[in-house]
C-alpha cells in the first residue's frame, strides 16, 4: 500500500491521495450538508459536503461532481440522494492553470439500495435507538414522537408511560375539592 504525502496532513476530506493507483471507490451517499470548511490559507468557506454511509471521509461537491450526481440519481434534489450509490475515481483535470489529480464522480448507474432513515438519539438517555420485538428502531422512534413529541428509546418511552398511568391515577385539584365537599356534605348528614 503506498502512502500519499498528503494524507499525512490530516485532511478531513476525500481527496485524490486517499485513493491507490487505479483505485475506485463505491460510497453511498447518506446526507448532503453547508458546512464551513478552513481552506489552506485558513480561511473559512461555506461548502457543500456529501457524506457517505460507508466509513469513508466526505467529499467536498464542486460544480462538475454536483452534476454528475444530479444525472445519475435523477434528481438535482439534495434531499433526495440520501441511498444513492456514486463510484469515485481520481482523473487528471486542468485547473489552477495545471494539470492535477482530482476526486471525480464515475459516469456509471450503479444499482441502488434503499437506505434507512437516520434515527436520532433518544432525547431522554441520549442512546441509541433500537429495535424491540417486532417493531423496528424507526418504528420506535416515530411512535414515542407522535405520542410524546420526542422519540424515545423503548425503555425510556416505558417510563413515560409509567409516569403518565401515575398521573392519571392522582386525584387531580378539582376531584379532590369535589372530595373533600362531599365528604363535608356526609359529615353533616
Amino acid at each position: 500500500m503506498l502512502t500519499h504525502w498528503k494524507s499525512l496532513q490530516n485532511n478531513d476530506y476525500i481527496g485524490a491521495y486517499s485513493f491507490q493507483p487505479g483505485e475506485e471507490k463505491i460510497v453511498t451517499i447518506s446526507r448532503v450538508q453547508r458546512t464551513m470548511v478552513p481552506g489552506p490559507d485558513g480561511k473559512r468557506e461555506e461548502c457543500t459536503i456529501v457524506h457517505f454511509v460507508e466509513k469513508e471521509k466526505p467529499l467536498i461537491l464542486n460544480a462538475t461532481n454536483g452534476k454528475m450526481i444530479e444525472k445519475l440519481s435523477g434528481t438535482g434534489y439534495i434531499e433526495q440522494w440520501a441511498g444513492v450509490r456514486i463510484k469515485l475515481v481520481v482523473e487528471k483535470v486542468k485547473a489552477f492553470g495545471d494539470v492535477v489529480a482530482a476526486v471525480r464522480v464515475k459516469n456509471e448507474k450503479l444499482q441502488q439500495i434503499q437506505q434507512q432513515p437516520e434515527i436520532p438519539p433518544c432525547a431522554d438517555c441520549g442512546c441509541k435507538i433500537e429495535g424491540a420485538g417486532k417493531a423496528s428502531a424507526a418504528a420506535i422512534a416515530a411512535g414515542s414522537k407522535k405520542k410524546f413529541g420526542v422519540p424515545l428509546c423503548a425503555a425510556c418511552g416505558a417510563k413515560r408511560r409509567e409516569a403518565m398511568d401515575a398521573e392519571k391515577e392522582q386525584p387531580g385539584p378539582a376531584q379532590e375539592a369535589e372530595t373533600e365537599v362531599t365528604g363535608d356534605a356526609e359529615a353533616d348528614g
